[in-house]
C-alpha cells in the first residue's frame, strides 16, 4: 500500500472518529434529556445507559443503513477518498457549530448534505444516485413527523389509561422510561452507528483497501466505540435545551416521547432508512408536550430548532463542496 493511500485511510478514520464522538454527544443528549429532567435516573446513570446502548446498537440490527449510505447514494466512479474526507469535514464543521449553539440539529443530515455537496463539486449531479438520495431524504424528513405524531398519541393514550390512577403511577412511568431509554439508545446506535460504518466503508473502498462492500468486524467495533465514547463525554449543553426549554417534562411525557422515538428509529433501521435520531427524539418530545396542552410547548424554541434543521443540508452541502475544492487544490 502506497504512502498516499495509507494517509487517506488514516485521515478517513480520524475524521470518522471525530464525527462519531460528535454523533455520540448529540445522541446521548437526546436520549437522556427527558430521563434526567423527569428524575427517572441521575445524570451519570443516564449517560452510562446511553453509552452502552449506543455502543451495542451497531452490533444488534445488521448493516442495512450502512449499505444505503455506502453503496446506494453515490456512484462507484465518484467514490473517492477526497469526497469522503470532504464530506466528513463538512459534517463535522456544521455539527460542532450547532453543538456550540445548543441546537439539536441533525448530524445525519449534515453528513448526507456534505457528501452530496462534495460529489456535486467533484463529479457533477449525475454522480448522485437519485433513488438512494430519495430514500435517504424521505427517511430524514418523514421520521420527525412520525415521531411527533407517535409522541402525541402515546401520551394521549397514557392519560386515558391512567385517568383514575393515583400519583403513584409516576413511579411506573419512571420505570418504563428507563426501559424505553434503553430501547431508544440501542435503536439510535444501530441507525447512527451504521452511518459511520457506511462512510468508513466508502473510504476503504475508495482507497483500494477493500474491493467490495463487505464490512470487517474491526470497522463495526471502531464505529461503535467512537459513538459510545461520545456518549460518555456527553452533550451537556443540548441536555439543557431538550430537557428544560420546551416545557416542564414529567414522567408521562418522557415515557411517551422515548417509546415513540425508539420505535420510529428501530423500524427505520430495520428498513435501511437513515434517519436523524436527534430530530425524531426532539419532535417526539414536542408531540408529548402538545398532547397535554398545545400552549404548554415553548414554540419560539421549536421555531429556532426547526430553522436549524432546514438549514442543515444546504449549508453542509456548501461546506462539503468548499472542502472538496480546498483538498483538491492542495493535492493537485
Amino acid at each position: 500500500m502506497g504512502c498516499w493511500m495509507l494517509s487517506y485511510i488514516v485521515a478517513v478514520l480520524a475524521l470518522t472518529l471525530i464525527y462519531g464522538i460528535l454523533n455520540g454527544m448529540h445522541g446521548s443528549a437526546s436520549i437522556v434529556a427527558t430521563v434526567i429532567s423527569s428524575r427517572a435516573l441521575g445524570p451519570r446513570q443516564a449517560l452510562g445507559l446511553a453509552a452502552f446502548g449506543l455502543f451495542a446498537g451497531p452490533f444488534v440490527l445488521g448493516i442495512a443503513v450502512a449499505s444505503t449510505l455506502g453503496s446506494e447514494l453515490i456512484t462507484q466512479e465518484a467514490t473517492s477518498a477526497t469526497v469522503v474526507i470532504a464530506g466528513l469535514s463538512g459534517a463535522i464543521v456544521w455539527s460542532a457549530f450547532t453543538l456550540w449553539l445548543r441546537l439539536p440539529s441533525s448530524i445525519s443530515q449534515a453528513l448526507v448534505g456534505a457528501l452530496v455537496g462534495a460529489v456535486w463539486a467533484g463529479y457533477g449531479s449525475d454522480a448522485i444516485i437519485s433513488t438512494g438520495l430519495t430514500k435517504t431524504l424521505l427517511g430524514l424528513f418523514l421520521s420527525p413527523i412520525l415521531g411527533l405524531i407517535a409522541g402525541y398519541w402515546l401520551v394521549r393514550l397514557s392519560y386515558w389509561g391512567s385517568a383514575s390512577a393515583t400519583p403513584h403511577i409516576n413511579r411506573w412511568f419512571k420505570r418504563g422510561q428507563v426501559l424505553a431509554a434503553a430501547l431508544m439508545a440501542i435503536s439510535f446506535g444501530a441507525n447512527d452507528g451504521q452511518k459511520l460504518i457506511g462512510v468508513v466503508m466508502l473510504g476503504l473502498i475508495a482507497t483500494g483497501y477493500l474491493d467490495a462492500f463487505a464490512v470487517p468486524a474491526w470497522v463495526v467495533i471502531f464505529c461503535a466505540g467512537a459513538i459510545g465514547f461520545g456518549a460518555v463525554v456527553g452533550g451537556w449543553r443540548l441536555i439543557h435545551t431538550l430537557g428544560g426549554k420546551f416545557y416542564k417534562i414529567r414522567p408521562i411525557h418522557g415515557f411517551g416521547a422515548q417509546v415513540a422515538s425508539g420505535t420510529v428509529i428501530l423500524v427505520a433501521s430495520l428498513l435501511g432508512a437513515p434517519v436523524s435520531g436527534s430530530q425524531v427524539i426532539t419532535s417526539a418530545i414536542i408531540g408529548a408536550g402538545g398532547a397535554e396542552r398545545v400552549r404548554k410547548v415553548r414554540w419560539s424554541v421549536v421555531q429556532i430548532i426547526a430553522l436549524g434543521w432546514i438549514m442543515t443540508i444546504p449549508i453542509a452541502a456548501v461546506v462539503g463542496a468548499v472542502a472538496y475544492r480546498l483538498i483538491e487544490g492542495v493535492l493537485s
